[in-house]
């Protein structure tokens, strides 16, 4: 897999690329800003990119920006994004688009290697993986008109693992249920929240996100 590394902090960026390297994997680029990203990527588009969401000179949203002009020019590039904390307003953003090769992580979420080259590869494989702690607070959100409401508790924890990018077969082993009890938990779910379900799990997210957004 070819890796591109945009993160400020230099020995996070570093441990990254050693970590990349004794995988496998082949860091073409690990630049500490997102125009040296962008740059990075216009010249030699790598199968990933892993960015950090803030960045200089603002230390906003610059690696945000910079993941969403790349799922934009070149959607074939899977886009990682790592953040310090759960920033609903920017997942919201990045996912209310083609949610296909995207993801969201904490950077706590790095140190738990596996999962963090779990979701590498999904994201390069043109899936979705997305922090559990992120769609916990996504999906946390609360009204006087919370159309969550109307799901059951079995219902909202399969909706909680297909936001977070699993297929079927992986949420009846992680809820240790049937497949087809998955099947019909999620035919019930968009059901209750009146969504149009699509081929392939990254698209139900993608509904999921935008309903939530709404």
């Amino acid at each position: 897999m070819r890796v591109m590394l945009a993160e400020d902090s230099t020995l996070l960026r570093e441990g990254l690329v050693r970590l990349l390297a004794e995988e496998g994997h082949e860091v073409v680029a690990a630049v500490g800003n997102a125009e040296a990203l962008l740059a990075a990527v216009a010249q030699d588009p790598p199968d990933v990119v892993v960015a950090d969401v803030r960045m200089p000179p603002t230390h906003t949203d610059e690696g945000l920006r910079a993941a969403l002009e790349i799922r934009a020019s070149r959607p074939a590039v899977g886009v990682l994004v790592l953040s310090q904390y759960v920033e609903k307003r920017y997942a919201t953003e990045l996912l209310t688009g083609d949610s296909e090769g995207v993801g969201y992580l904490l950077k706590d979420r790095v140190v738990q290697v596996d999962e963090f080259l779990d979701a590498l590869e999904r994201v390069a494989a043109g899936r979705a993986a997305f922090d559990p702690e992120v769609v916990r607070q996504l999906l946390g959100r609360t009204t006087h008109t919370d159309p969550l409401a109307r799901l059951t508790a079995r219902e909202r924890a399969v909706l909680a693992e297909m936001a977070q990018g699993h297929t079927n077969a992986a949420i009846a082993r992680r809820l240790h249920i049937s497949l087809s009890g998955v099947e019909k938990h999620i035919n019930a779910i968009f059901d209750k929240l009146e969504l149009t379900g699509g081929e392939g799990y990254s698209r139900r997210v993608l509904a999921v996100l935008r309903y939530l957004g709404s």
